[in-house]
């Protein structure tokens, strides 16, 4: 069986106007963090600016205010909409907030007229 380390190097050359897009490093980090409260969104919205994509768990808001995270939610999806961005649930206790060159994949389901099988 041949070996996987040809498979995990790292590509030689990346596009510079990619680099451009993404932070000063010139790299594009997946940072994870909690949301505590509605003066984190700041730091939110400089990360994603800045190129990096966010996993929020909101968990930490919601045990405090449930209308606080509804508000945060409301004006993270606006903020990536004003950057171009892209934002999506990852479940029931995170967020993921992306940048302008980076898009969430999202699976459309077909819509069909036949019952869905179930098991027996």
């Amino acid at each position: 069986m041949p070996g996987l380390g040809g498979l995990l190097r790292k590509p030689k050359k990346v596009e510079k106007k990619a680099e451009a897009k993404s932070n000063a490093s010139g790299k594009t980090y997946l940072k994870a963090m909690p949301l505590r409260s509605l003066s984190d969104l700041d730091n939110v919205k400089n990360e994603v600016k800045s190129g990096n994509i966010l996993i929020l768990r909101i968990t930490p808001l919601a045990s405090k205010s449930i209308d606080d995270v509804k508000h945060a939610i409301n004006e993270l999806c606006e903020f990536a909409e004003s950057i171009d961005g892209d934002i999506a649930r990852l479940g029931e206790e995170r967020v993921v907030v992306c940048p302008q060159n980076v898009r969430v994949w999202r699976e459309k389901t077909p819509v069909s007229s036949e019952p869905i099988p179930t098991a027996a």
